[in-house]
């Protein structure tokens, strides 16, 4: 819907707009559908922590925002009311958008941001998904606390699980605390200074006792449980730059879906999950009654690698205590039954006993392969077997020379600005002052001003050859990149395979990649340089997980597979936010087809469109400008 100044009438408006579409799609869903509808409004307030009040940007006063609960089928109406100092965009992660690119809530790929003291209405349908997705902000840096739960149910119930009936479901948002501008850290790095980091993480908003004040130890998420009782978490990821390993000390997790599909059910005592994706997973309160720190350990790439702060958090899980007879009593319990070098006693802020799990190594990157490598899809999804176009795409960092120059000292050096590439092309957003979603849609031109994401990279390497990480003569001859605004264009129906492959240049990192309005089956991942003669062998055809959000690992590969068959302007980008404002994305427009059900629909009837009146709308570059305030110029 167009933005506009802020009043009661307009909200009113906008609401009412909202149901008549929720209406029109219940109607098409079938009675048994719901409209449900939100209002968000983004504001800023001063939070404390670590004994320092901080200006946060949050929705309806809350870190993290509200949960949007649904059942599957249901039709959703968000008016976003946007009283903060900042552009604003909420993108629906996870969910297909259908028919609905115009809902997908990028800037300048398929909307305009909306301006402070404008107001938005978002409107979509949820269709095939289970279990959890989430929404965040997609600005630069923003969804650190722009973000919460989208949790979908089946039509049928909590009955029609394919699990144990949970006796309670709890969300668990894994995220960062910062203490600094966030446009501005944004702005930083997309220029080329690193030197930014989170001063925390948080469970559910809290950082833990891990943190204090002045010897005041900040505040645990407390999940209270009854023994014998099951509980459903659902995990998300919502940090900028990190992996997670979550444990909880003397129990064990049973995966039961990701990325709101169902998995088959997998027994583990830890879960990784990197930003973007979400995992659900049942635990029984099974131990002796006590109190167990629910822990969240940040996971990165061993040495030569650049080592950066990263922060643990915990919270607790304790049972109940009109269940059990004393925190103490069931800790030494628990410690005799597991042993000592499974589980430790630590003495809390309070001076009661907990018991701790035993976290893999901060530098263990292979128990991420483990768990991912042993999720597979419950039910046999249809798997295309005949493919039609094949990409092999490299994810790495580079350098482009400053000031537009052709030429430039490579190899550390301050003529140079560090990008991060897919297939040595950083994305860059056009200098337009038209949404690539509406100029596509309106064949307004700005195809001369594209480049093709192309099938290979440029170069054949060996991509892990630890050399590449520091900055060198070997890793100098392939760190020119360019930066483009760079698109793949798909024929509607066409199948698609990808093989994501992390490399070692001038950093080991993993790669979760994003692939708005579609999912993606993952076929197999590895370790090393990717072997299409040997690897192809590996693939899954039969159950593989289907994703919206796909770890690459460090220094391996991914290999996925999904149909273009929604048509529309999706991004594809990493989701750790420090790749993502260096260029880590690229554009796939998907070509309408043959019939009125294939094909994109018109905007909504008054959806900000420019028209050929773009007088007062400023491009994406000026609007990260707005948003930073005054710089000093790079």
């Amino acid at each position: 819907m167009k933005t506009r100044s802020l009043s009661l009438a307009v909200a009113a408006t906008a609401v009412a707009a909202a149901v008549i579409f929720a209406l029109s799609a219940t109607v098409l869903l079938g009675a048994a559908a719901a409209v449900v509808e939100h209002t968000f409004v983004v504001s800023q307030m001063n939070v404390r922590h670590l004994c320092k009040e901080t200006l946060v940007t949050v929705v309806n006063g809350q870190l993290p925002g509200p949960a949007i609960e649904i059942t599957e089928g249901d039709s959703v109406a968000v008016l976003l009311v946007n009283k903060s100092p900042y552009n604003i965009t909420i993108h629906w992660h996870g969910v297909k958008q259908w028919l609905n690119c115009w809902a997908d809530g990028v800037p300048m790929v398929t909307q305009r941001p909306i301006l402070p003291n404008h107001n938005f209405t978002y409107m979509f349908n949820v269709i095939g998904h289970e279990g959890t997705l989430w929404w965040h902000a997609h600005v630069p840096f923003l969804r650190a606390t722009l973000h919460g739960a989208l949790i979908i149910r089946p039509r049928h119930g909590a009955s029609s699980y394919p699990f144990p009936k949970p006796h309670r479901e709890v969300p668990i948002i894994i995220g960062d605390w910062w203490e600094l501008d966030l446009p501005q850290v944004g702005w930083n790095m997309k220029h080329g200074s690193f030197d930014f980091f989170a001063s925390g993480s948080t469970i559910n908003g809290k950082l833990g006792d891990l943190f204090n004040c002045s010897g005041v130890a900040e505040d645990n998420y407390v999940l209270d449980v009854e023994p014998g009782k099951t509980y459903l978490l659902r995990v998300i990821n919502a940090g900028l730059f990190s992996e997670f390993y979550l444990k909880i000390a003397g129990h064990k997790f049973t995966v039961v879906a990701a990325d709101a599909h169902y998995v088959s059910p997998y027994t583990t005592d830890v879960i990784a999950i990197a930003p973007g994706e979400t995992v659900d997973a049942l635990v029984v309160a099974n131990a002796p009654p006590g109190r167990f720190y629910m822990v969240a350990l940040p996971n990165q790439a061993p040495l030569p690698d650049t080592q950066t702060p990263e922060y643990t958090t915990r919270g607790m899980v304790q049972y109940s205590r009109n269940h059990s007879r004393s925190g103490a009593n069931g800790a030494a319990a628990l410690m005799s039954t597991h042993g000592a070098k499974e589980e430790e006693e630590e003495e809390g802020p309070s001076g009661d006993v907990a018991v701790a799990p035993e976290m893999p190594g901060h530098h263990d990157t292979i128990t991420s392969f483990y768990f991912h490598s042993n999720l597979t899809s419950l039910h046999h999804p249809l798997v295309p077997q005949r493919v039609d176009e094949h990409l092999f795409i490299v994810l790495g960092l580079g350098s482009v020379c400053k000031h537009g120059r052709q030429s430039c000292k490579r190899e550390d050096t301050n003529e140079t600005i560090l990008v991060a590439t897919m297939n040595n092309i950083s994305f860059q957003h056009p200098v337009a002052t038209t949404p690539l979603l509406e100029a596509h849609y309106y064949h307004t031109g700005g195809r001369n001003a594209m480049e093709e994401l192309p099938d290979q990279p440029p170069r054949v390497f060996n991509f892990t050859d630890l050399d590449l990480i520091p900055f060198g003569p070997k890793e100098m001859q392939l760190e020119p990149s360019s930066k483009a605004t760079v698109v793949r264009r798909f024929r509607h129906g066409a199948v698609v395979d990808m093989v994501f492959q992390s490399t070692a240049m001038l950093q080991g990192d993993s790669n979760p990649m994003h692939l708005h309005g579609h999912d993606m089956f993952l076929l197999a991942e590895g370790l090393g340089n990717y072997d299409a003669a040997k690897d192809m062998t590996r693939f899954n055809l039969v159950n593989p997980p289907v994703k919206n959000t796909v770890l690459v690992p460090n220094l391996g590969w991914a290999a996925i597979r999904f149909v273009a068959n929604n048509p529309g302007v999706w991004f594809m980008h990493c989701h750790y936010e420090f790749h993502l404002v260096m260029g880590m994305a690229a554009v796939f427009i998907v070509e309408d087809g043959t019939t009125a059900d294939t094909s994109l629909p018109p905007p909504p009837v008054d959806f900000a469109t420019c028209f050929g009146n773009c007088d007062n709308v400023l491009p994406y570059e000026l609007h990260l400008e707005n948003m930073k305030g005054e710089h000093n110029s790079i």
